[in-house]
This record gives structure tokens, C-alpha cells and sequence, in this order.
């Protein structure tokens, strides 16, 4: 065996030797087209070579005494002239694979510390993003609310006819829709054109009793009418996307746009320039919806607030990051910031009207937020949609004002006068 691993060597020695010789401008030609691989395969040949003498026995360096030394030194000659012919070539390239362990290691670390440090990015330009976008929403909201009239009622219809889209968007989903029917898409269309229509009417006509009957009357017959085999579960789903995506919503054209009778007791009133409407501008309506929007807005804010800093008791399992000290933080930010509103636009005028009316915003507020998030999870989605970046989609804004509206404007119109307050 030995004798062989010997007269091996020997043969690879002078192979490599004549393959040197003769074809050394290819070889230079191969190395400069293929730079990284080369190096290595050379170095295992020169490793193999090194070692096969070294193996041999004493008997057989002493029977081929000069073939030993001869094939070792060829060989480390020939494997040396190779490796520098391909380290001086100009076109040759450093493999990344080559290195030592510790190289390989930094790199992996830095690798590693890559997407936290993006994650964070990530999180600080989402946040960024999102009080950016909810300024500038809160900013122009303001203005519509104060303008009024079909100003307020256009970006009202604007705002439902996208709500509703996203809410047939939600039951059309592949989870609801495995336990529950969603209509047919067009009578989804339809009834998010006639949930857009709604405030129109509401503020055209004054009331909502005719326009929901004689839509629910419309969903109805399309759906009655549709090919294939209608379901209960069409027009259970289509009417319930009528009552919360249209009617509701509608009450906040009669809270707006319906209390006319002006709030002589605000004193913002007496400066409003006569342009704009004057002193008869500042209406119970619209001192109502502010206030009712300002808490509405407070509550959420000192939720989340509250929730993230002292949260430990989940609220219901319907929506898990929901805690109970963020509710209660969320309650004392609404109620504190309706009273400071009532003091200083002095609407309404007693102190406990204006606890009630913080509560009722409340909880007005809290209802809509979960039971959206009830809709969301049984779909199996995160938000809404992506309209508004860094908040989703307009469900996700406007869930909290979805009851809030009917509930306000039945305190106004009914508590307020029934006990005096």
C-alpha cells in the first residue's frame, strides 16, 4: 500500500509538472474568469499531496528515498506558483467565503443586530406617521365640524361610503363567510350607495324614518331577486351593514345639523366674525358635537396611555391588549375633559349633566371600539383596511363614533329636557 500511495505521488508530481509547463497560459486564462472556487481546490491538492509522504513507512522512504522529497517539494512548488499566479492576476477577486472563524462570526453578529435595529426604525417612523396623520385628521375634522351644513353632511357621506365598502370587505372574508352568508356584491354595493346616501336625506328631509325603511325595503328585494338561492344570512348581513354603517352615522347630522337653537351662554360666540355666521353660528349642536368628539378623542388617548403603562387585567377576551386600568384611565380622561369643555363653552350648564355626558360618550366610545374589534377578529384581519397610513382603514378611526352620535343626540333631545338638567 505503501509502495503505491508512493509511485502515486510520484505520477501526480510529474503530471502536474508538464501540466505547468505546457498549458500554464490556460491555466492563468481559468483562474482570471473564475477567481473565488480556484484558490480552494488548488490548496486541497496541495494538502493531499504534503501528506501522502508523510504517511509512508520508514521502509519505504528508505526504498524510494529521492521520489519521496522529489513529489513533496514538486508539489508544494507547483501548488506555491499556482496560488501566487492567482493572487497577482488583476481580474481575480477576494472569495467572500474565505476568512477565519472569526470573521465569519463578526459578520454574523452584525447580521443578526440588522433587523432589530430596522425593527426599531420601523417602530419609531410608524409612530411618527401616526401622530402625523391623526393631527392632520384631527385638524381637519375640527374645520368640518365648525363649518357645518352640507359641509359637514358631504364629508359625513364620504366617510360612510368608504366605512361601508370596508365593512362588506370584513363579512366577505373567508372566516365570516364560513359561518355566515355575506350578500352578493352587488348587493354590498348597493347598500353601501344607499349607507352614503343616509345623511343626505337625514339633513334634507330631518329624519331618518322613511329613508331607512325604504331602504331595508330595497336590500330586501335584491336580495330576494338574485340568482341562485338566496339566504336569510344575505339579507341578515346586508341589513345589520345598513343599520351600522348608514343610520347610525346619521345621527350625527341630526346632533350637528338638527339642534339649531343657539348656545346664548357660550361666550366664544360674541367674537365669531359676523362673516362666518356670527353670535347664532355657535348652536347647541355644535357645541354637542364638540365636546362629544373632544372626549371621544380623550378617551382613547388616555386609554391607550393608561393601558400601556399600568395594563395587567384583561378587559374581555374580545379584544386581548384591551386592559382595565386602560378603561378606567380612558373613563377619567373623557369625563375630565367634558367638564373642562362644558366650563369653558358652558354647555352643559349643570355640573352632573356634564358627568353624565362624559359617561355616556364613554361608554358610546368603548362599545363601538370593541365591537369592531369583534367584526376584525372573526374576519381574521388586523385592521380595516390601509387607507390612512399608520391607523388602517377609516373603520378604524371611526368605530368609537359609530354609537356615539345616537347616544349624544338622545341626551340632548330626551335627558337633558326630561330632568331639567
Amino acid at each position: 500500500m505503501a509502495v503505491a500511495a508512493a509511485h502515486c505521488s510520484c505520477s501526480c508530481s510529474r503530471s502536474l509538472q508538464s501540466l505547468s509547463l505546457t498549458k500554464r497560459g490556460a491555466l492563468t486564462k481559468r483562474v482570471s474568469m473564475w477567481p473565488s472556487p480556484a484558490p480552494r481546490s488548488v490548496k486541497s491538492v496541495h494538502r493531499l499531496l504534503r501528506h501522502l509522504p508523510l504517511r509512508s513507512s520508514a521502509a519505504d522512504s528508505a526504498f524510494f528515498p529521492s521520489s519521496s522529497s522529489s513529489s513533496s517539494s514538486s508539489s508544494s512548488s507547483i501548488a506555491e506558483k499556482y496560488t501566487s499566479a492567482t493572487e497577482n492576476s488583476p481580474t481575480s477577486m477576494a472569495s467572500p467565503l474565505e476568512g477565519s472563524g472569526d470573521e465569519i462570526s463578526s459578520t454574523d453578529i452584525s447580521i443578526s443586530e440588522i433587523p432589530l435595529e430596522q425593527n426599531q426604525k420601523g417602530g419609531s417612523n410608524q409612530l411618527k406617521k401616526r401622530v402625523l396623520f391623526g393631527l392632520g385628521i384631527g385638524f381637519a375634522a375640527g374645520g368640518v365640524v365648525v363649518a357645518g351644513g352640507w359641509v359637514f353632511t358631504a364629508a359625513m357621506a364620504a366617510v360612510v361610503l368608504t366605512g361601508s365598502r370596508e365593512f362588506f370587505g370584513l363579512v366577505r372574508s373567508r372566516r365570516i363567510a364560513d359561518g355566515m352568508a355575506p350578500p352578493p356584491r352587488y348587493v354590498s354595493r348597493v347598500c353601501s350607495v344607499i349607507c352614503s346616501l343616509m345623511p343626505i336625506f337625514t339633513l334634507y328631509y330631518g329624519h331618518m324614518d322613511v329613508s331607512v325603511t325604504f331602504s331595508a325595503f330595497i336590500i330586501a328585494v335584491a336580495v330576494m331577486l338574485q340568482r341562485g338561492n338566496p339566504r336569510f344570512a344575505h339579507m341578515a348581513s346586508a341589513v345589520f351593514g345598513l343599520f351600522y354603517c348608514g343610520y347610525l352615522p346619521s345621527f350625527w347630522i341630526k346632533l350637528r345639523c338638527g339642534l339649531a337653537v343657539p348656545a346664548l351662554n357660550t361666550e366664544i360666540g360674541k367674537y365669531w366674525p359676523v362673516l362666518l355666521g356670527g353670535r347664532a353660528h355657535w348652536t347647541v349642536g355644535l357645541v354637542a358635537t364638540l365636546i362629544s368628539i373632544s372626549s371621544i378623542i380623550a378617551a382613547d388617548s388616555f386609554a391607550f396611555l393608561g393601558g400601556r403603562a399600568f395594563g395587567k387585567t384583561p378587559l374581555t377576551s374580545i379584544s386581548p391588549k384591551k386592559t382595565l386600568e386602560g378603561a378606567f384611565a380612558g373613563l377619567l380622561g373623557c369625563v375630565v375633559v367634558t367638564v373642562l369643555l362644558s366650563k369653558i363653552l358652558c354647555w352643559p350648564n349643570s355640573l352632573l349633566s356634564a358627568l353624565a355626558y362624559g359617561v355616556l360618550n364613554f361608554a358610546g366610545s368603548i362599545f363601538g371600539d370593541l365591537l369592531e374589534s369583534l367584526i376584525k377578529r372573526d374576519a381574521g384581519v388586523k385592521d380595516s383596511g390601509s387607507l390612512i397610513p399608520g391607523h388602517g382603514g377609516i373603520l378604524d378611526r371611526v368605530d368609537s363614533y359609530v354609537f356615539t352620535g345616537a347616544l349624544s343626540y338622545s341626551f340632548v333631545k330626551v335627558v337633558l329636557p326630561l330632568f331639567g338638567l
